[in-house]
């Protein structure tokens, strides 16, 4: 390790010693736990004091994602691991399309569950996976990086502007170098983990945070909720077919039997379905009214209840 890497690590607070977990060799397991569970208390705070910049990025991701864009998330180890979960998260709970939301991680598949040696070090790896999958400008990159510095972020959000997209970073400590490879970045202060650089703890914590308000931001924005309803959902297991049937009755006043029987015709799709019984059209239709509309179910029903 150069000189320069060690200071660069001093200065950050993800790698800071916590003195209040000190002696946590020392604690009973309730204790640690204790500990664990005040630290993270604090975690939602450092997230509202970036909200300003979260808002700004939702922004730029739905003005992306309206133009046909995508929401593609980078990053290394646990940040890489987080933006894979939230990208696999869209498509059941909205509906996104394949290839909607992007997750990418240094190292591919392999470094999901096992650690990739020296892959976070290549700024050109992250602007080689971006080439991949073919990055467009009206494609919106989130560069996640709790040490603020990783090389294949930096590089995968240089690549992101080169390309004229919308270039988003996610860090955990100020005055990161990140900040000049972004606009807007959001810096989650959470300060140092319990234990010492293990930012799977609160800067994890706070990451997953923020891409649930990304992605559902950008999602509601999108048209993919009817008030707090998810009624773009993909009814693939018994519970959401339930959920799906819940959520027509909800908006309809129908029954359980006109729902599932709405559903039936419109292929398990909730809005679809919704407008079927609302205005009493075909599936084909109601189809035709939402696309119309941008998917925005709510701008449906309101030209009904103009009527």
């Amino acid at each position: 390790m150069t000189g320069e890497k060690c200071i660069d690590l001093d200065r950050m607070a993800t790698e800071a010693h916590n003195p209040r977990s000190a002696n946590l060799d020392r604690l009973s397991t309730l204790e640690i736990v204790r500990l664990i569970n005040s630290e993270d208390a604090g975690v939602a705070a450092a997230v509202a004091k970036a909200e300003i910049s979260i808002a700004e990025a939702i922004d730029r991701i739905h003005e992306r994602m309206a133009r046909g864009g995508r929401l593609v998330y980078v990053g290394a180890g646990t940040s890489g691991r987080l933006g894979v979960l939230d990208a696999a998260e869209c498509p059941p709970t909205f509906n996104a399309k394949p290839g909607q939301v992007v997750g990418l991680i240094a190292g591919g598949r392999e470094a999901l569950q096992t650690a990739i040696e020296g892959a976070e070090d290549s700024p050109a790896a992250g602007r080689a996976d971006l080439e991949a999958i073919g990055l467009d400008p009206d494609d919106a990159v989130v560069g996640i990086a709790a040490s603020g510095r990783t090389p294949y972020v930096l590089g995968a959000l240089d690549h992101a502007r080169s390309r004229g997209a919308a270039a988003i970073g996610v860090t955990c400590n100020d005055n990161a170098a990140i900040a000049e490879h972004a606009d807007p970045c959001i810096t989650l202060l959470v300060g140092p983990e319990v234990l010492s650089g293990s930012t799977r703890m609160k800067a994890g914590t706070a990451t997953k945070m923020v891409l649930n308000m990304l992605s559902t931001g950008a999602m509601v924005r999108l048209g993919k909720t009817y008030g707090n309803l998810m009624v773009d959902v993909q009814a693939t297991n018994e519970k959401l077919v339930e959920r799906s049937i819940r959520i027509v009755c909800t908006v309809t006043g129908c029954t359980r039997e006109q729902a599932s029987g709405a559903l039936t015709r419109c292929g398990g799709e909730v809005k679809t379905a919704v407008v079927l019984i609302e205005l009493g059209v075909t599936a084909d239709e109601a189809r035709h009214a939402l696309e119309a509309a941008a998917g925005h179910l709510g701008a449906v029903l309101k030209l009904k209840d103009e009527d």
